[in-house]
C-alpha cells in the first residue's frame, strides 16, 4: 500500500493501524530550531481523544505521544521527526464475528478487492485512528507557524449537524471552546445536545460540515495552476476518513451568484489591500489574498450503526451485518482538531515553498 505521505517540503507520513500496537507520523522538512516539547503537541491530541464525552466513541485512549527523533535540547535538529501513539484500549474482539462480511459505507470491501487483504479490526489503516496522527503532525506544524508568522490562528468549529446549521448571526468565537461540539453558536450546541443524545441511543449516526479559518496568513502563499494553496488544501480535507464534499469560501453556493455579487471589491487601506467581502475564502488564482482563509467540508454518518443492514460476505453470499463495538454517533465532532491539524500542515508547507521561491513578495502596492 504506498502512497502515505502528503506535504511538499513539509512532508508528513503516517503508519499504524487502528488495532496495532501503535500509530504515528514520520515528519521531514520541519525546519530547524523549532521549540517543542511533547506537551505541546499532547495539548492539540487531547482535543481529539476519544471518550471525552457521551457524543463520542467510548473507546479509551490516552492519545499519549512521544518524540523518538529530530528534538534536541527542546528544539527541532531539522533531521526527521519521529512521533508515536500507543494504542492501549483495543476490543479487537467486537469484530471478530464480521471478519467475512463487508460493512456497508465501509472501505472493507474496495481494500478487499483492491489488495486481497483486509483487517477486519476496526478497519486498519481505513479507521479514523489513523487521523491521532495527521493531528500530532499538526501540532509540530503549528510550533513551526508561530515561529515563522505569529499572528497565524487556525479554527476550526462544526457549522451544521444533519440538517442542523447554526445561526451566523449568533457566531461567538468564545463558544468554540465552550461546548462539546466546537459550536459557535451556543443555542445550535444545545439542540444538537438532545438530537444527539436519541440518535445515539438508539445506535444511529449523522453528518456534519465543519469549517476551518486561517486567521493573519500573509499574502503570496500558493501559487499557479498546480501548486495552489486550495488545491493542496482541498486535498488535505477530502483524505481525512468520511469527508465527502470541499468546499473553499463561498464554495458551491458561488454557482448562484452573480458575478456583481460575487466578486471581492478592493479598496486601499492603511495596512495595504481590503476587500469589501471575502466569497473567494482569502484565495484567488491559487494564491492567499491576506485574508481569512475558509474551508468547509462534510463528513458522513457514521457508517457503524446497531440497525441491521443487507451485505454480501467475502464468498459473494448475502447475508445481514450489525456492527457492534464502540463508535462516534457523529465523527464530525473529533473531526474538528483534524480538520485545523491539516490546514495548519498545508500553511506550513506553503510558507516553506514560498520562503525557498520567492523570499518575500516582490509585488508592492502604494
Amino acid at each position: 500500500m504506498s502512497i502515505n505521505s502528503f506535504g511538499h517540503l513539509f512532508r508528513v507520513t503516517t503508519w499504524g493501524e487502528s488495532h496495532g500496537p501503535a500509530l504515528g507520523a514520520t515528519v521531514d522538512g520541519c525546519p530547524p530550531g523549532v521549540e517543542i516539547d511533547e506537551s505541546m503537541i499532547q495539548h492539540w491530541l487531547d482535543r481529539r481523544r476519544p471518550g471525552q464525552n457521551r457524543y463520542t466513541t467510548q473507546r479509551r485512549e490516552a492519545d499519549q505521544v512521544r518524540i523518538l527523533s529530530g528534538v534536541f535540547e527542546g528544539h527541532t535538529t531539522g533531521t526527521p521527526v519521529q512521533l508515536m501513539i500507543e494504542n492501549t484500549d483495543q476490543r479487537s474482539k467486537d469484530y471478530g464475528d464480521i471478519k467475512d462480511k463487508f460493512r456497508p459505507g465501509h472501505a472493507d470491501i474496495t481494500y478487499w478487492q483492491k489488495y486481497g487483504i483486509r483487517d477486519y479490526r476496526g478497519g486498519g489503516r481505513s479507521s479514523a485512528r489513523e487521523t491521532a496522527s495527521r493531528v500530532a503532525a499538526g501540532g509540530l506544524a503549528r510550533e513551526a507557524i508561530r515561529a515563522l508568522a505569529p499572528d497565524v490562528q487556525i479554527t476550526g468549529y462544526m457549522v451544521q449537524m444533519g440538517a442542523q446549521a447554526i445561526d451566523r448571526t449568533r457566531f461567538d468565537w468564545a463558544q468554540i471552546e465552550a461546548n462539546p461540539f466546537w459550536a459557535p453558536d451556543a443555542e445550535a450546541a444545545r439542540t444538537w445536545a438532545d438530537y444527539l443524545d436519541d440518535l445515539r441511543k438508539s445506535g444511529n449516526s449523522v453528518g456534519a460540515i465543519i469549517e476551518v479559518v486561517a486567521r493573519g496568513v500573509p499574502a503570496g502563499l500558493g501559487a499557479p495552476v498546480y501548486g495552489k494553496l486550495d488545491t493542496d488544501l482541498a486535498a488535505a480535507m477530502m483524505s481525512i476518513n468520511a469527508v465527502k464534499g470541499v468546499e473553499i469560501g463561498e464554495g458551491m453556493s458561488a454557482a448562484m451568484l452573480t458575478g456583481e455579487a460575487n466578486a471581492d471589491e478592493i479598496f486601499m487601506g492603511q495596512g495595504g489591500p481590503r476587500y469589501s467581502s471575502n466569497h473567494a475564502g482569502g484565495i484567488l488564482g491559487g494564491i492567499s489574498t491576506g485574508q481569512d482563509i475558509v474551508v468547509r467540508f462534510a463528513v458522513k454518518p457514521t457508517s457503524s450503526i446497531l440497525t441491521t443492514r443487507k451485505t454480501i460476505t467475502r464468498t459473494g453470499e448475502e447475508t445481514e451485518i450489525v456492527t457492534r463495538g464502540r463508535h462516534d454517533p457523529c465523527v464530525g465532532i473529533r473531526a474538528v482538531p483534524v480538520g485545523e491539524a491539516m490546514m495548519a500542515c498545508v500553511i506550513l508547507d506553503h510558507m516553506l515553498l514560498h520562503r525557498g521561491q520567492v523570499g518575500e513578495n516582490r509585488g508592492k502596492i502604494g
